[in-house]
Parts: C-alpha cells; sequence; structure tokens
C-alpha cells in the first residue's frame, strides 16, 4: 500500500483557484461591474436634472414676449391714473400742471417709455422686441416739508400694502437720509417708486405699467413708442 505523500505549502498555493473570491466576498470584476453600474446611474441623474432645468427655464421664458397690443395713449392714461391714485393718497394739496424741466428742480409731470426685452428660450439673452414699449408717468413737487412728506409716505405704504401690491423696499431715511418706496405687481409688470429728499424738501414719483405692442408699429421704425399727447393735470384730492 503507497505511503500518503505529505502536503507541503507550495502545493497549497498552487491548488488555491486564482479566482476565488477575496475576503470581503467579492471579485476584482464583480467591483468594477458595480462601480460600472453607479457611474452610469449617476450621470443619469445628472443628465434627468440638466433636463428639468432647461424645460423649467424655457417654460418661464416661453411667455416673456407675450405682451397685448394696446396704443401707447392708452398705456400711459394707465401710467398716470396709478400716479393720481397714489396723489390722492398723499394727501399733497397742489395741482401739478403738466410738462416741467428736471426732475429734482421743479413741478414736473410728464410722459416716457422704455425698450422691452426678451430673455430667449433659456431666459439668458437681453435683445431688444420689435415694436414693444413700456410707458411710465414721472411727476415730482418742490417745497415739500417733512410734515407733509412722511405722514403722506407712511400712509402711501401702508394703503399699497393693503392694495395688494408687494413692497420691494420701505426705508425711513430719519435726520438728513431720503425716504423711499419701491413696490410692484404681477411679477414686477407693474412697478412706482416714491422718494423724498429731506435736504431740498423735494418728493418725486414713479409709475411704470407692462409691456404693450404698439399696433401702429411698422418694420423698420426706431426706438419705443411714445405717446404724443402731454399728461393730464396731476390733482390735488
Amino acid at each position: 500500500m503507497p505511503e500518503e505523500t505529505a502536503r507541503t505549502d507550495t502545493d497549497t498555493d498552487t491548488d488555491t483557484d486564482s479566482t476565488a473570491p477575496t475576503e470581503s466576498g467579492s471579485s476584482p470584476s464583480s467591483v468594477l461591474r458595480t462601480l460600472g453600474c453607479g457611474c452610469s446611474a449617476l450621470v443619469g441623474v445628472v443628465l434627468v436634472c440638466v433636463l428639468v432645468l432647461v424645460a423649467l427655464l424655457a417654460s418661464q421664458s416661453s411667455g416673456s414676449t407675450d405682451f397685448p397690443r394696446v396704443a401707447p395713449e392708452d398705456m400711459a392714461s394707465r401710467a398716470f391714473q396709478r400716479s393720481q391714485e397714489a396723489y390722492d393718497v398723499l394727501g399733497f394739496k397742489r395741482t401739478v400742471e403738466p410738462g416741467g424741466g428736471n426732475v429734482g428742480v421743479g413741478a414736473v409731470n410728464t410722459f416716457g417709455s422704455e425698450f422691452c426685452y426678451d430673455g430667449g428660450p433659456l431666459g439668458m439673452e437681453d435683445k431688444t422686441v420689435d415694436g414693444a414699449y413700456r410707458m411710465n408717468h414721472e411727476w415730482g413737487l418742490d417745497h415739500v416739508p417733512a410734515s407733509q412728506a412722511v405722514s403722506g409716505l407712511r400712509r402711501l405704504h401702508r394703503h399699497l400694502e393693503d392694495s395688494g401690491w408687494e413692497v420691494t423696499s420701505y426705508r425711513e431715511g430719519g435726520k438728513g437720509k431720503d425716504w423711499e418706496l419701491y413696490v410692484r405687481r404681477g411679477d414686477g409688470d407693474e412697478r412706482m417708486t416714491f422718494i423724498w429728499f429731506p435736504d431740498r424738501q423735494y418728493f418725486t414719483g414713479f409709475a411704470a405699467v407692462p409691456c404693450a405692442y404698439d399696433p401702429a408699429w411698422k418694420d423698420g421704425d426706431v426706438g419705443p413708442s411714445e405717446a404724443d399727447e402731454r399728461p393730464p393735470a396731476l390733482l390735488a384730492s
């Protein structure tokens, strides 16, 4: 009967399968497959997030140039109405006639207009829209003492908040500092600004209405539309 040959360390190493699982229970190839799947999943998540972001930006900017067709004089009248309503609440007792010089010097009551802009498909552009305009009305009043300006601006602040306007900034300037009130509504389509300069005793107001297309605009016209007529007198309440 042949004698049993003792196994040596070399024999043990030789018999060991080189592809046997590691102590962690996973072979190198399975680890690589797992890492590959994880990376693919991560790339997929990032791609989905990018697509969702692009879709959101596109949806937000899709209606950015969907303006109504309204004559400039009608939008100018709307801007003036906003100023007249605010003037009534302020309680000033002087009539502001149309026209005037530069704001900050004397009584002013004028119309103006601005360009309207298109943000593009992703909302990242800044180009003017042909035929579109935004009308505004600006007024200013000199010789307005603190006894009228302070109480009037506080009253207007409360009134606009109660009327659904969003107050974006309100500052009671204190001694020697300007008093300011900024409001908007309709995602900023309409906005108004009121500032009192105590050092000059000067009060100014500004109202801008949403963009619109000028029905009379023709291809090749340059610049925003202007209302031909002067504003009415700003009347005391």
